[in-house]
């Protein structure tokens, strides 16, 4: 079957490539589909322009990566689909639809055919396998497949793949990392081309604002150490890759798999950089494990600090301490590694003066760069639920679920004051001397200044 894999258009201004798709994409061709992706956010691709390449390209399916975020454009686009021709299948997958399947029928109504909750790399091509048929079939075997039947919502039970190796390496020529713009998880990088690499899946940790282990798991599932090494060796020789982003939720999870993995990794002496752009856990990391990261190449971790009141982390469950997360930001700065921090403002439960202790810690610690998130409640995760129990969110109205859009706001606070105290812990942050100079070094040309300055008025208009 011919199949268009679709991320899909949103106003973010990181523009970056799909694993997800290129894992399916790879599943796909390895049972004879012809397949292609497209990356709406990186071609500018709207709705109109979408629809003009599916009249072109005429695939039998078109499936849709989908976020929280991406609902209006894909609701557009399903229409339009389905107005140009009723055979096309439709297929969604990805976090929104695998935490809410029959609210996402709901929302979509009839433009939408199929969606996957989980993983659907062993789903999907069993899904075409019974396409292909063109005949009344039973879909009951299919793992994580919801579909409408008899004016109801069938859901089969989720599978997650064990063995990772089995998956192959995504579709690296369908993504073609190389041709994305360098800032691809934020506004700085070492070296370029640029490519982000998955070594596990899943996630223990009870986080509540959390919404990820909704699609891959809450158990700790990893490539084998030469299958990764393997991959990196083809980036880097074939597609000429020089900077590597490690994107999993829990990459150190399992200290000693990631101290194997990066002596190996040292073993290879490729001239070569790397990142956490999603963040690891500061309880996980030691001296041992931050020097073979700096010894492998790492230039940047970003942790996951949340908030600078102890009160606020156990709301979260965060698992940590203000105390703890100090003294793991020094452990890193002592292996001589830079270091980010993400902050949530706005949590159930937290005050106007919970978020100004927020903003003076990270203001405290020996950071480089900080991102201060308006807190989102994602759905699947505990506080979405918690806040759609208490009457708190109307969980069915799917577009205030913006990812630039305040959607939350805890009691004894207004929107406005909300994004005001953000936009108060940007600027004090960066335009402190010693970070606004010390990032301004790290600009590497003038495309990557204009691209900055691109980034600066966007967040300025949005916000």
């Amino acid at each position: 079957m011919r199949t268009l894999l679709v991320k899909p258009y949103n106003l973010s201004d990181h523009i970056q490539p799909s694993l997800g798709l290129g894992y399916l994409a790879a599943a796909l061709r390895g049972k004879g589909h012809d397949t292609a992706i497209l990356d709406c956010i990186k071609e500018g691709v709207r709705r109109d322009g979408l629809l003009d390449r599916v009249a072109r390209l005429k695939p039998d399916v078109v499936g849709f990566q989908c976020y929280t975020f991406d609902l209006s454009f894909i609701k557009e686009a399903l229409d339009g689909l389905k107005r140009l021709d009723r055979n096309i299948i439709t297929v969604i997958g990805g976090p929104h639809p695998s935490a809410a399947p029959k609210e996402s029928f709901g929302y979509f109504k009839d433009s939408l055919d199929f969606l996957f909750v989980g993983e659907a790399e062993k789903g999907l091509p069993l899904l075409f396998d019974k396409l292909e048929k063109k005949a009344p079939v039973d879909y009951g075997d299919i793992p994580g497949l919801a579909w409408p039947r008899d004016g109801d919502i069938q859901l089969n039970p989720q599978v997650f793949v064990n063995d990772l190796d089995s998956l192959g390496m995504p579709a690296w020529d369908l993504i073609r990392p190389e041709e994305y713009p360098e800032s691809q998880h934020g506004a700085f990088f070492k070296k370029f081309p640029i490519a982000p690499i998955m070594v596990t899946r899943g996630c223990p940790y009870p986080c509540t604002f959390c919404a990820g282990n909704i699609v891959g798991g809450r158990r700790i599932r990893r490539h084998s150490i030469d299958f990764m090494l393997n991959q990196i060796k083809y980036l880097y020789d074939d597609r000429g890759i020089r900077e590597f982003h490690v994107v999993d939720d829990n990459f150190t999870f399992d200290k000693d798999y990631a101290k194997e993995f990066l002596k190996k990794l040292i073993d290879l002496n490729l001239e070569m950089s790397w990142s956490t752009p999603n963040g690891v856990r500061i309880d996980t990391l030691d001296e041992e494990l931050l020097r073979l990261m700096k010894e492998s190449g790492l230039y940047l971790i970003s942790l996951g600090i949340e908030s600078g009141s102890d009160k606020v982390l156990k709301l979260m469950k965060k698992g940590t301490t203000v105390e703890k997360n100090r003294e793991g930001v020094d452990l890193i700065r002592s292996a001589g590694i830079e270091t980010a921090g993400f902050f949530i403002i706005g949590f159930p439960g937290e005050t106007k003066e919970d978020i100004k202790r927020t903003i003076d810690f990270s203001l405290k610690l020996d950071l480089i760069r900080a991102n201060y998130f308006t807190y989102l409640p994602f759905p699947g995760s505990q506080s979405f639920n918690e806040l759609s129990s208490d009457g708190e969110l109307d969980k069915t109205d799917w577009d205030r679920f913006y990812f630039m859009n305040a959607a939350f706001t805890p009691k004894g606070m207004t929107r406005s004051q909300l994004k005001w105290l953000q936009r108060c812990a940007f600027l004090r942050f960066y335009f402190r001397p010693r970070i606004f100079w010390k990032n301004l070094l790290g600009i590497k040309s003038f495309r990557h200044f204009w691209y900055l300055m691109k980034r600066f008025f966007h967040w300025i208009i949005m916000r």
